[in-house]
């Protein structure tokens, strides 16, 4: 998935879709990642998974429907490639601020 950024006229980032269904807006939480058209932000959905809630108990019950499962799984996804390479190395930023794969 592309990034793709929108400018407001006078040139300042507005928002970044980084994927179908999360944004990152300034105007909106900071700018931190969001789940679009809401005000949830993706840290929290993480940490209910990683606190063991089920997706649909996040997605039905604890967000009211808000947000769909398959917006649950783009979040795990993305945190995913933040994190590891292809084969599950663990990504390491490099002095140059370019990730760079951890000796195994």
């Amino acid at each position: 998935m592309k990034n793709r950024k929108k400018t407001s006229r006078a040139g300042r980032p507005q928002q970044i879709e980084l994927g179908r269904y999360i944004v990152a807006d300034p105007e909106i939480c900071h700018g931190n990642p969001t789940f679009k058209g809401t005000r949830i932000m993706v840290w929290q959905v993480l940490d209910d998974v990683a606190d063991g809630r089920s997706w649909e108990f996040i997605c039905h019950t604890r967000w009211g429907g808000k947000i769909p499962l398959a917006a649950v799984t783009e979040a795990v996804k993305l945190a995913q490639q933040a994190w590891l390479e292809k084969h599950g190395s663990l990504l390491k930023l490099g002095a140059a601020k370019e990730p760079s794969l951890v000796a195994a």
